[in-house]
């Protein structure tokens, strides 16, 4: 049975909980206020706001152009849509790295002027100050390592990361910072399975897999990829739920069709 049934509002302490009795939690991605206020009664634990609406709403190649009133925006929307689901907001590129008192100042906004429930923010030992002050300031954070968006002009693509003994050993050595400053949650990304799996089973607080394996404590995915909005992406992490672009597509065509040839609006349609 969920551990959390009857709870009207998910929080830090439900997703803890949900850690130590091995439910899994589920995450999905939401930019607006319809798609989310289905997420929250379809029963999604936890919602975030990812500055993927760069990619998925704004067209862009990257997470980097979006901005923290962007951001600010987008989770207004969903905020406004949520009755249980905690949201939680990316801190765009540019928004807190290298300034602990900036990433500081842009969390406190995020919280004020959204009235999100958290923030996250990629990164590991090289942001364990951000996270201290942010969480000392009573906001909580969740954690990305392994393929971090923000930082694609560095990797140079999108592939598999933490893959040899190296550059795992720095992961694991990130996660404890991570811990340590006080994240109560860390996403996984595009690492491989067994070391999410180590990661998970010696943590007190949950990992949230995307395309880290079944062992995490939970899943999160773009809710456009897995609803099949995304044309032509399909990578090996990704279930796609249902093919929205071909409904939508579909549908739009009959619509035209049915203005075209005079057959909407019919007599019942109009007054």
């Amino acid at each position: 049975m969920s551990v959390h049934k009857e709870t009207k509002r998910i929080t830090t302490a439900v997703i803890a909980e949900m850690k130590l009795s091995g439910e899994k939690i589920t995450m999905l991605t939401g930019y607006d206020y319809s798609t989310a206020r289905i997420l929250d009664q379809a029963g999604i634990e936890m919602i975030l706001v990812g500055d993927s609406a760069a990619n998925v709403f704004a067209g862009y190649e990257t997470t980097l152009p979006i901005t923290l009133d962007q951001m600010i925006y987008h989770a207004s929307a969903v905020v406004r849509a949520v009755k249980r689901a905690m949201v939680i907001v990316d801190l765009p590129f540019g928004s807190y790295q290298g300034d602990a008192n900036k990433a500081l100042d842009s969390a406190v906004r995020v919280m004020k002027e959204s009235g999100a429930h958290g923030i996250k923010l990629e990164g590991g030992v090289e942001i364990k100050e951000a996270v201290e002050k942010i969480t000392q300031a009573g906001i909580p954070v969740v954690g990305h390592l392994g393929l971090t968006p923000q930082s694609i002009n560095q990797f140079g693509n999108f592939g598999l990361r933490a893959s040899d003994e190296g550059e795992a050993h720095v992961l694991h050595h990130n996660y404890a910072a991570l811990i340590e400053a006080g994240c109560f949650a860390v996403v996984l990304e595009k690492i491989p399975a067994k070391l999410a799996q180590e990661l998970t089973n010696h943590s007190r607080i949950p990992t949230i897999g995307i395309g880290a394996g079944a062992g995490c404590d939970g899943q999160v995915l773009v809710v456009n990829d897995m609803l099949g909005l995304t044309e032509n992406f399909k990578p090996k992490f990704l279930r796609q739920y249902l093919n929205l672009h071909n409904e939508i597509t579909n549908a739009v065509r009959q619509y035209i069709m049915d203005v075209k040839d005079n057959s909407f609006p019919s007599e019942n349609e109009q007054y």
